[in-house]
């Protein structure tokens, strides 16, 4: 009997890997698409030939990701978008950006959430930012304050639903920068987007997303201190004090402030002492005319 046992357990051990594997020879042969279709896109010449691609490329991806078991895929050799999975694994997100000729950016992207099933449920987001006149104002995917994203931070408070900060760099124009600490939870089979979480040092609410300006030939440190339990990024602040508000002229001034979590909440922390230097392999301009997409996977 236990012999019997034994090889039951043991042939549909096998059958499971079967099935992985067989999974995985398809997600590769999708990822090969999809690598190829990105390539196009960033070497097109025009925004029209840029978002036949991308149009070519969201369809790739969906189909890719209707695949039984595609959450466990890692598109590791997708390098032309970013994918971050939440720490607790229960979904992932997929946003990249198409730039203009313009010199502006549009941004594209989906929430895959983990299924038992493993079949696929995703929140499309669609881009919303010209339509969204106020910073602060709560979204949803279907109204997204576009953004490519490259980490999460669960932000988790007793007898609340978990939600989560999103780090993510925006883009803007030809003269400007942006990056964003977004706000991210679900309700209802709805992602929302924007929460009133941030308190000021004082201990105020005041926002509900936090997004900061300046100029594109500058670099901009926005990362998670896990040592710190906190959000550091640079201060930023002009050139000239005659340029305030003005955020063409705005760069670190070589201090950091820093969002800590505390019960649920990020409490701003100014001018904090930051032990390891920082990085900003999250900082990047495409000029739409090149003609080699960028490595911007890793982070």
């Amino acid at each position: 009997m236990i012999s019997l046992i034994l090889c039951c357990v043991l042939a549909r051990a096998s059958a499971q890997q079967h099935v992985r594997s067989a999974t995985a020879a398809i997600l590769a042969k999708d990822q090969d698409s999809l690598i190829s279709t990105a390539t196009k896109l960033f070497g097109s010449a025009n925004n029209l030939q840029r978002f036949n691609e991308n149009a070519k490329f969201i369809k790739t991806l969906v189909g890719a990701l209707k695949t039984k078991g595609s959450f466990n895929y890692g598109f590791d050799s997708l390098r032309t978008i970013s994918i971050v999975k939440s720490p607790d694994n229960t979904f992932r997100i997929f946003s990249w950006y198409v730039p203009t000729d313009e010199g502006t950016y549009r941004f594209f992207g989906t929430i895959q959430m983990a299924t038992q099933d493993g079949q696929l449920k995703l929140l499309p987001l669609i881009d919303g930012t010209a339509a969204i006149t106020d910073d602060n104002e709560i979204t949803t995917n279907k109204k997204w304050y576009g953004a490519r994203y490259y980490e999460i931070v669960p932000i988790i408070s007793p007898g609340s639903k978990t939600c989560y900060a999103l780090l993510g760099w925006k883009g803007n124009t030809i003269k400007t920068s942006k990056k964003v600490i977004e706000i991210l939870s679900f309700d209802n089979e709805v992602a929302q987007f924007g929460k009133p979480v941030f308190l000021t040092a004082a201990g105020v609410s005041t926002k509900n997303r936090i997004v900061f300006e300046y100029n594109k030939l500058n670099s901009m440190t926005l990362r998670m201190d896990k040592n710190e339990n906190m959000i550091v990024f640079d201060h930023l602040a002009p050139f000239d004090p005659n340029m305030e508000g003005n955020f063409e002229y705005y760069a670190s001034d070589s201090s950091f402030d820093g969002y800590r979590l505390v019960s649920g909440k990020l409490k701003l922390m100014e001018n904090i002492e930051v032990k390891n230097d920082p990085t900003d392999l999250d900082d990047f301009y495409v000029d739409p005319k090149m003609k080699n997409p960028p490595v911007v996977r890793k982070f």
